[in-house]
């Protein structure tokens, strides 16, 4: 996969994905691309973007819209076998980014009773934002290497 210096290809992460110029893509499947997210403050978070960016979940026909759900819970399982969260949490919503994309977020024992119970959203503005907590090679490609293995083996059992 080719990377860039710049991060030109957060502009768009869909296009760059299938240029296979985004960092992130962990891995190719039926619906889209899964790509590690860009924080790791919860260890294992993924988010899964189609192949050809549409508004919603509504833009898909039935079949496109069964194998994106199909893989947004692919990538959870992914995430379960890989990191033992307690629990994964779904998402779309699209008021920021203004297109397709789930977040699939392990949730973890180790978190706190209040945030345990809350969204994930709730997190301080510094947890999306602190380079402490975002993906770098350096630190998190074990992990992406491990959910991408994972998710290859998974795919070839699913479909």
């Amino acid at each position: 996969m080719k990377t860039s210096l710049n991060e030109d290809w957060k502009k768009d992460r869909i296009a760059a994905a299938n240029r296979g110029e985004n960092p992130m893509v962990i891995g190719k499947m039926k619906s889209g691309f899964a790509v590690i997210g860009d924080t790791q403050f919860l260890p294992g978070y993924c988010v899964l973007l189609p192949y050809v960016q549409v508004g919603t979940l509504n833009d898909l026909d039935f079949k496109q819209r069964s194998e994106y759900l199909l893989d947004m819970s692919l990538i959870g399982d992914v995430i379960q076998e890989v990191c033992n969260p307690r629990k994964i949490n779904y998402s779309i919503y699209g008021n920021t980014d203004a297109f397709l994309h789930a977040h699939i977020f392990p949730r973890y024992e180790w978190e706190s009773e209040e945030r345990k119970l809350k969204p994930v959203w709730l997190y301080s503005p510094n947890h999306w934002t602190d380079s402490k907590y975002q993906y770098t090679v350096e630190k998190h490609l074990d992990l992406k290497e491990k959910l991408a293995e994972n998710l290859f083996q998974i795919m070839k059992d699913a479909y």
